[in-house]
């Protein structure tokens, strides 16, 4: 066996045989070798730089000084949100707004965009203010159902109320006799009678009485007597007679009308009426001079019963056509306008111009289902 190192060499010649092949087969590089002057030499070293020195602690901060807190402002009340206006289409065709509650009004296009925001990033349409209704028809002053130390009033359609004390033409109808159908209902009976109004005068004083008969139940009857003034009717008594009888005086000197039943006095003044003659009274108004009351004017006057008195309004109307049991009669509608204590009469009266104006028909309401109905059935006229 021969030694180790006899060995190596026929391996150490394969390997340079391999060398020396893949060297001969590599492509010639075109180097050129470079002066010895330009080579350069190109020396490092280490150098060791110091850190820097740590920054000296910061003072800590003074505490700042606590606010004075502002007062809290009341919290505004919340906004209805508006609806989201959503781009406008090009050139759209107007189209009409389902109602008046979901309309949305885009803002001006022509206008310059300002820039966006946070605040107004978002845009909103307020919604368009209503329009103004159309201005209601004048209505007068309002008076209380107490007011009843008032004079009578006079408001002429669209104008202002007459001043107290203005001159009123009077023209009083002649004596008279009316018959009347009567219906109604009271407490949940229904009804129908007699009723007949008696109406005279000789200048200076008047009567009316006013009757009612039922079968069975009686008869109910109202009288009115007084003076006959330069202003109309000035009643001085009032009775309501039926299951028991109660009465009314009127002192105008004091200002006063007294109640038979002990109820406290009340104030009255000049035109004050009661609750028959106040009919009457409208005829008087109206026959003088139906043209100074064209459609719309209110009366306003004191009327009195035998308990109390409280203010009458009447609004005048238009000529309507009734069939009666006296026939086709041509009247003047007046309607009494409803107080503001609810269980006051309400109602309205019809005055025919054929018959001096007298009542020819008469309808009053009480509470919510009780009612009385006059219709004429025979006018006699008294002759002098």
């Amino acid at each position: 066996m021969g030694s180790p190192s006899k060995a190596l060499i026929p391996v150490t010649g394969v390997v340079l045989a391999a060398h020396a092949a893949l060297l001969w087969s590599l492509p010639a590089a075109d180097i050129q070798p470079q002066a010895k002057d330009d080579q350069l030499l190109m020396q490092t070293r280490m150098v060791e730089i110091a850190p820097p020195p740590p920054p000296p602690p910061a003072p800590a901060p003074e505490p700042a000084p606590k606010p004075t807190p502002a007062p809290r402002p009341k919290p505004a009340p919340k906004a209805a949100p508006q609806p989201r206006v959503p781009a406008p289409a090009p050139a759209p065709e107007p189209a009409a707004p389902e109602s008046e509650s979901n309309q949305a009004l885009a803002s001006d296009t022509q206008s310059p965009k300002a820039p966006e925001t946070e605040a107004n990033s978002t845009q909103t349409a307020s919604a368009p203010e209503p329009p103004a209704p159309p201005p209601p028809e004048p209505e007068p002053a309002e008076i209380s159902d107490g007011d009843t130390a008032k004079p009578m009033q006079i408001t002429p359609a669209g104008s202002a109320p007459l001043p107290p004390g203005t001159p009123l033409p009077i023209a009083l109808p002649g004596g008279a006799t009316l018959e009347f159908n009567a219906s109604g209902q009271v407490k949940g009976f229904n009804y129908s009678a007699g009723a007949e109004l008696q109406w005279q005068h000789d200048g200076q004083y008047y009567q009316a009485r006013q009757s009612i008969s039922m079968f069975l139940l009686g008869e109910r009857a109202q009288t009115s007597e007084g003076l006959i003034t330069p202003n109309g009717l000035q009643p001085l008594n009032f009775i309501d007679k039926g299951r028991k009888t109660q009465s009314a005086s009127f002192d105008l000197p004091t200002g006063k009308a007294r109640f038979s039943d002990g109820t406290a006095d009340a104030a009255i003044a000049e035109g004050v009426q009661d609750r028959l003659s106040v009919f009457l009274q409208l005829s008087a108004l109206m026959a003088a001079g139906p043209e100074r009351y064209p459609q719309g004017t209110v009366i306003d006057l004191t009327t009195s019963g035998a308990r109390s008195a409280v203010r009458w309004r009447f609004r005048v109307g238009a000529t309507e056509a009734l069939e009666l049991p006296i026939g086709s009669v041509m009247a003047l509608r007046l309607d009494k306008l409803p107080g503001q204590n609810k269980s006051d009469q309400q109602g309205a009266i019809w005055l025919a111009p054929t018959m001096q104006y007298l009542p020819v028909r008469i309808r009053l309401t009480q509470g919510q289902d009780d009612f009385v109905d006059l219709k004429l059935k025979k006018y006699r006229p008294v002759t002098q």
